[in-house]
């Protein structure tokens, strides 16, 4: 239909770097990126008022099984949509996940296109920096006036938690603790001393740094070397073995962003400079196999390879096309599986992100992709007829959506592949058959050592039993199991499994 391409308008966010007791409530961190947006747009705030679609990042609070008590809104998107002075016809709220800000553009752009919306707003924010300080130092919440009896929104996304109960009960409900299962096996795999890869990942993060540092919004603008950033010390202690603290995402940020993309013949009727436009060229959406015990292995993502493929593809160009890049970057095998599964060296000369990455830059729990979103809307703007790509993943490599921008109009009519193409290429994918009873003899696939700020208390193991089914354990927490994972290679120790005291665990004693 003539004049319903999607195009990006507008793109706005914040950062709260003030006193906590006098920080901004959920909704009005919303409200400052979205206006933020418009002011970009150039359609300010009548504009916002005009948006007949709405889609909010979920909040990490809002999380099945959080029990942070921080005051908020019940229905964020109504909340909004109230302080907007909007009334939307379509307002949703996004279950988790990281990969929700690119997957809230694609649909928003689908919407678009098939003549559903014509002006929508895509926003998120994470507020955790200062609620935790609101809390642990009694500070209380004056000022958050929020609606808490509002009905239940509109939900969007993917509502299964990202580990099954038995994985919880050993730990891996945490990305502190699931992620590093990820590095150690690509480690192993690549024959890497432990001593060569920590290298390697404070290479591969340092640049990162120096791009946080010349980002005004950033959380962290601070460079530092590669050396500074995987040196444990007291101001950068292990979090999860190989992670130390400057390895890790940042999600006790404030922060927001949002986008508006709107119909060109919309964009046209409120004024909005064609310099302005940026258009979704290419999108994708699929998750690996949902639990990681079910993953074929340990350091690939079929989903990060497929929806890359297939955004390039809709977009009609290739990755040698693209000159900006942003990487989901919550942890550094998060990059590192990212680019090896799109072709891109880590050393790429283009870079791998355009923000700092959530360590650095903040990763505001859901919404990081849409600061990423943000930015890339503005470099390419400086670049006209330039690409860009950026990745977005939600839970523990498993959700992935993809997008690729560029100010040039793309020649062909939008149209979003039905996500259930890639997701019944990637649910027919072989997998190892799972135990949660292993008995006997056992080897290590991949494992962690989880610590606290007072060291090491919890060595977290994946492995498989002797008929090659796969498993989960915790191993003795005595010091000398716990300094001997982390003194050399585990992947391939031999040891045996069955289960712990607790009748709830298992456990691997190594030999």
């Amino acid at each position: 239909m003539v004049g319903t391409t999607p195009v990006l308008i507008g793109a706005g966010q914040f950062t709260y770097r003030g006193d906590p007791a006098a920080s901004p409530s959920p909704v009005a961190l919303l409200k400052i990126a979205a206006e933020r947006a418009a002011a970009d747009a150039g359609i300010g705030v009548e504009g916002l008022a005009a948006i007949d679609g709405l889609a909010v990042a979920g909040f990490t609070i809002d999380a099945p099984g959080s029990t942070r008590a921080v005051p908020h809104s019940s229905n964020p998107p109504a909340s909004l949509a109230k302080e907007l002075g909007a009334a939307p016809g379509w307002a949703v709220y996004s279950h988790m996940g990281g990969n929700t800000p690119q997957q809230l553009v694609n649909v928003i752009a689908e919407r678009i296109a098939r003549g559903e919306t014509e002006l929508a707003l895509a926003v998120g924010c994470e507020f955790l920096g200062s609620a935790v300080k609101r809390l642990t130092k009694g500070l209380g919440f004056e000022g958050w006036h929020e609606d808490q009896d509002l009905p239940e929104p509109e939900r969007i996304g993917d509502p299964r938690s990202g580990v099954s109960p038995y994985e919880a009960r050993h730990g891996l409900n945490r990305p502190i603790n699931t992620y590093p299962l990820f590095e150690n096996a690509l480690r192993a795999r690549d024959r890497r001393s432990i001593a060569d890869h920590q290298a390697r990942l404070g290479r591969l993060f340092a640049p990162f740094t120096k791009v946080a540092a010349g980002n005004p919004e950033a959380w962290f603008p601070v460079e530092r070397t590669a050396e500074e950033l995987v040196a444990v010390s007291d101001k950068n202690r292990m979090v999860g073995f190989p992670y130390p603290k400057l390895l890790n995402a940042i999600m006790e940020v404030d922060q927001s962003a949002g986008v508006i993309v709107a119909s060109e013949k919309k964009a046209r009727e409120l004024g909005v400079p064609e310099d302005k436009w940026v258009y979704l060229h290419g999108c994708a959406d699929a998750a690996d196999l949902w639990f990681p015990l079910d993953r074929q292995n340990f350091h690939s993502s079929p989903a990060m390879r497929l929806t890359g493929q297939r955004a390039l593809e809709m977009a009609g160009v290739g990755l040698g096309d693209i000159s900006f890049i942003d990487l989901y970057s919550c942890f550094p095998v998060a990059v590192e599986v990212g680019a090896e599964e799109l072709g891109l060296a880590l050393d790429d000369p283009r870079g791998l992100t355009v923000t700092g990455g959530l360590p650095y830059a903040g990763g505001p729990g859901n919404n990081y992709a849409m600061h990423s979103i943000v930015v890339m809307a503005q470099k390419l703007r400086a670049r006209r007829g330039a690409y860009g790509l950026v990745t977005a993943n939600g839970w523990y490599l498993t959700k992935q959506s993809t997008g690729i921008y560029s100010t040039t109009r793309p020649k062909a009519p939008f149209e979003r592949q039905d996500p259930s193409v890639l997701q019944r290429q990637i649910d027919a994918l072989p997998h190892p058959a799972v135990t949660e009873t292993p008995q006997g003899a056992a080897r290590i696939e991949t494992y962690t050592v989880v610590h606290r700020r007072e060291g090491p208390f919890m060595g977290i193991v994946i492995g498989r039993d002797e008929a090659d089914r796969r498993f989960v354990a915790h191993t003795p927490n005595d010091p000398a199991t716990l300094a001997g994972l982390e003194q050399g290679e585990q992947v391939g120790r031999t040891g045996r499994v069955g289960s712990a005291q607790d009748g709830q665990t298992n456990l691997f004693v190594p030999d």
